[in-house]
C-alpha cells in the first residue's frame, strides 16, 4: 500500500522541523508525489556521477542533485531516467535542468528539476557524493527524508 501525504499538510503539522524548498521547480517525471531517504550528488554541467549512482539499487531513495542551479546543460535525460526507474529509485530532484522532458514524464518516477535544455552534459566524473548539499533555503544531509508534490519539496532537518 502505498502511504499518501500533502506537504502542506505535513509543514502544518511539523513546521521548522523541516526545511521548504523556495525555488520553482517542474514536475518532469510521471509522478508528482514521491518521498523517500536522500542522496546527494554536487555536480556541475557533469552528468557522470549521476549517471553511475542512478544505474545502483536506488532502495526506494531520493538523489538530490545540486548542479548549481545551471541552465546550461541537462544532468538527466531519458535514458538516465529510465535506469531510475528500472533501478528502484523514488524520485530525482536537480537544482539544474533535465532534458527528454516528454520521455521522463512518460516514467512512473519523481522528477523535479528547474528546466530543461537539450544539451548534453560532460561527462568526467567531476562532483562529490554523499555530501550535505544546499540549495532554495533547504539543507539536504544524506539519510534525511524528503517529501516532494505539486505543491513543492520538504526535506527533514538534522538534528543539532
Amino acid at each position: 500500500m502505498t502511504r499518501t501525504f500533502q506537504t502542506a499538510d505535513l509543514y502544518d503539522e511539523h513546521g521548522e522541523a523541516l526545511d521548504s524548498v523556495s525555488l520553482v521547480m517542474s514536475d518532469m517525471g510521471g509522478r508528482t508525489a514521491f518521498t523517500g531517504r536522500v542522496r546527494t550528488i554536487r555536480c556541475f554541467r557533469d552528468n557522470a556521477l549521476v549517471k553511475q549512482t542512478l544505474a545502483t539499487d536506488g532502495h526506494g531513495q531520493v538523489l538530490v542533485v545540486d548542479g548549481g542551479g545551471s541552465l546550461e546543460s541537462a544532468l538527466v535525460g531519458d535514458l538516465i531516467g529510465a535506469s531510475a526507474v528500472h533501478n528502484g529509485w523514488a524520485g530525482v530532484i536537480i537544482n539544474g535542468v533535465v532534458r527528454d522532458r516528454l520521455a521522463l514524464s512518460r516514467l512512473p518516477i519523481g522528477i523535479k528539476a528547474l528546466g530543461s535544455n537539450p544539451r548534453k552534459s560532460a561527462k568526467d566524473g567531476a562532483g562529490e557524493v554523499d555530501v550535505v548539499v544546499s540549495f532554495g533555503g533547504a539543507t539536504f544531509v544524506p539519510g534525511m527524508t524528503v517529501w516532494a508534490d505539486a505543491d513543492g519539496i520538504l526535506v527533514q532537518r538534522a538534528a543539532d
